[in-house]
């Protein structure tokens, strides 16, 4: 039997103070009050003193009221009982559906062994021409969507989710607003998808604490599940939602800020959740993509630029595109040369083109007189950003391909491609 604690020494915010002793970092709570029973988590230790974050908030609490430790982590259930649910931040259900309560496993475990991981070698198609082709999303990357408020980052996550070749999809939903929430569950509803979904979601009116929590129970029970040989992917968005969650705590308890009032250990925190994206030797992976909003489009901001030490590149969504100088997959290499022997051929081609494109296009706006040359590059640019760059477009990779023949040659003639001639005879449409 847990000792009872009845002296609450503080009440800061959300967060209530305690003596007591044989406490661990991130231990759950029960907290009697007079309302019922709370859950919190233990958030610091200093000395005997423990201070927790109380789930439902601190409202109606008194320094009189019961804090019982129960000596573990959080937990959640595991199990295909979780396929098709939709749950809250704590992991209470959010369908009407039964609250589960067998196979329980702790959350926020440390990342895999690097010993059990292999290295990154299997592509995930997602149908999205700026993905597949030119910054190809790999097993057990970890990627986030860099956006501003007002982009499709959502939507494109829906979409990822609905056409990408998974086994599970976990969502992880922190500070969104409810016709976001309402949004992915009717998409993949509608795309029949939700049946191999788990949904995890704190909007912007749940306790700060439960965004804090979302990531580390999606990425708990993705980790189960890959362990049993599944492809997982895991959406989260936004985390920059969950940074500010992390800085408001940080408030709370007085710690000293670091830049822009972020915590200290911002990068940290981040990463813990990012490096649990693993393909296991013997089992299956996980796969992370996080949109991350960057207030004001900058990115030297605290979330976006610790995320980019993190991560294996970025995709850049911007004017509605994924934009192709700002994105990057830094593990495309590891795939692209086993699809299609012209895949990288049209990935490079296409893309300086693309480039010579936008400077023929700022030429134009500036008043001088355009070349055959560069009326050439503007029908081109015109054509990609309409065929390959519109988030509309849903193709596989080899139409993909072929449809980037197709356009070279309406463009240009194959010497002025720069594309090596054996490679030409092989694909140029005829």
């Amino acid at each position: 039997m847990r000792k009872v604690y009845t002296n609450i020494i503080q009440i800061a915010g959300d967060v209530i103070t305690v003596e007591a002793e044989g406490i661990g970092y991130m231990d759950i709570a029960e907290v009697t009050t007079r309302q019922g029973v709370s859950l919190a988590q233990v958030i610091r230790l200093d000395g005997k003193r423990a201070s927790l974050q109380v789930f439902s908030g601190s409202r109606g609490i008194s320094t009189k009221d019961q804090v019982r430790f129960l000596g573990h982590p959080m937990r959640i259930a595991s199990g295909d009982n979780l396929l098709g649910r939709i749950f809250n931040g704590s992991g209470q259900p959010l369908d009407k559906g039964p609250s589960l309560s067998q196979n329980m496993i702790d959350i926020g475990g440390p990342p895999v062994n690097p010993v059990k991981r292999i290295i990154p070698n299997k592509m995930v198609h997602t149908g999205i021409p700026m993905i597949d082709v030119f910054n190809s999303l790999v097993e057990s990357q970890k990627l986030p969507i860099f956006s501003i408020a007002g982009e499709p980052y959502n939507e494109l996550l829906a979409r990822i989710a609905i056409q990408a070749e998974v086994d599970i999809i976990i969502l992880g939903g922190m500070g969104l607003k409810y016709d976001d929430y309402l949004f992915f569950r009717d998409r993949l509803e509608t795309h029949g998808a939700l049946s191999r979904s788990i949904f995890f979601i704190h909007t912007a009116s749940d306790p700060t604490v439960e965004c804090l929590l979302v990531p580390d129970i999606s990425l708990a029970a993705a980790e189960e599940f890959a362990l049993r040989g599944k492809r997982v992917l895991v959406l989260l968005s936004d985390m920059t939602n969950f940074a500010d969650a992390l800085k408001e705590i940080s408030i709370t308890m007085e710690q000293v800020p670091s830049n822009r009032g972020y915590p200290g250990d911002l990068y940290t925190q981040l990463a813990q959740r990012y490096e649990k994206a693993v393909d296991f030797d013997t089992a299956g992976s996980i796969t992370i993509l996080a949109a991350t909003t960057m207030p004001g489009d900058d990115v030297t901001h605290p979330v976006p630029d610790n995320t980019g030490y993190i991560t294996e590149g970025q995709f850049y969504l911007k004017g509605k595109v994924i934009e192709p100088f700002g994105s990057l997959s830094r593990l495309k290499q590891q795939v692209n040369g086993n699809t299609r022997s012209d895949h990288r051929t049209i990935m490079n081609t296409m893309i300086q083109l693309f480039a010579s494109y936008r400077e023929s296009l700022e030429k134009q706006s500036m008043g001088f007189q355009m070349s055959s040359w560069d009326k050439k590059l503007l029908k081109y640019g015109k054509i990609f950003e309409k065929e390959m760059m519109s988030l509309e477009v849903n193709i596989p990779l080899e139409k993909a391909l072929d449809l980037g023949w197709q356009i070279l040659a309406d463009c240009f003639t194959p010497e002025e491609t720069g594309i090596k001639k054996s490679i030409i005879e092989q694909y140029w449409p005829r």
